[in-house]
């Protein structure tokens, strides 16, 4: 499975995402120090109702949490946009 899917998997499964995008934008930062290591850099706007009642550093967390262990092996740095459906409408 490759990072990007790896990534997909874990955001629907933990965070019973509706809808997913990822973006890899990895090739921006080619000869950047942590780009180094192997970690790629990565954008994903998730649409959960999971997020409901939580703030965006909440927001965040529950995505981290969901990741946690990608980093910094798979993912470098990541962009995050997160919405409800209500939000998405």
């Amino acid at each position: 499975m490759d990072r990007i899917e790896k990534i997909r998997h874990r955001i629907i499964n933990q965070l019973d995402a509706i809808d997913v995008v990822i973006r890899d934008d990895s090739h921006l930062h080619a000869g950047h120090a942590g780009a180094a290591s192997g970690g790629g850099h990565f954008a994903v706007k998730i649409i959960s109702d999971k997020f409901i009642g939580h703030s965006l550093i909440e927001r965040h967390r529950l995505v981290y949490g969901a990741l946690d262990d990608l980093m910094p092996n798979d993912i470098h740095a990541l962009s995050i946009e997160t919405y409800t459906s209500e939000e998405q409408k």
